[in-house]
């Protein structure tokens, strides 16, 4: 088992959760919401306004996200989704546990793998940082979902 962090289109009530959901793919287990404990830059960029967490630690914002528990089964799915390593990367980093699940006791901060973005056009270390995501927040920026493209 492995815990996964994430922060964009997988969270729950975004367009791409139900994969998580998806027994077929492997198990996954919401167990609480957290946020990055450095700072990251995480940006919508790219033609389908995809959010990404661009692969600087230190600049940007504490990103808030969600913890899964998944399988291996499930991650190697995830890695396929996320096109790891060629979109994103997967890498471990350290979570700060704002509200953990029902079972089990709460930890301060924990380490959990995240899909982040290690190459990307220059430009986009200058779009607007956000701390948290929604694929029909503010930022006026509609994800475009897979099934469209």
């Amino acid at each position: 088992m492995a815990y996964v962090f994430v922060y964009g289109t997988l969270k729950r009530g975004q367009p791409n959760h139900k994969v998580l959901l998806d027994s077929a793919h492997g198990a996954a287990e919401f167990r609480g919401r957290g946020r990055t404990a450095e700072p990251y830059p995480l940006v919508i960029a790219g033609e389908h306004n995809i959010p990404r967490l661009l692969h600087l630690p230190g600049r940007g914002l504490r990103v808030a996200g969600e913890i899964y528990r998944v399988d291996e089964q499930m991650l190697r799915f995830l890695d396929d989704f996320e096109d790891c390593p060629r979109m994103y990367q997967r890498t471990a980093l350290q979570v700060e546990v704002l509200e953990w699940g029902d079972e089990g006791s709460p930890r301060e901060s924990m380490r959990c793998f995240v899909y982040s973005t290690a190459t990307h056009p220059p430009e986009w270390v200058q779009l607007p940082y956000h701390d948290t995501y929604d694929s029909e927040g503010p930022h006026g920026l509609r994800y475009n979902p897979r099934e469209n493209r």
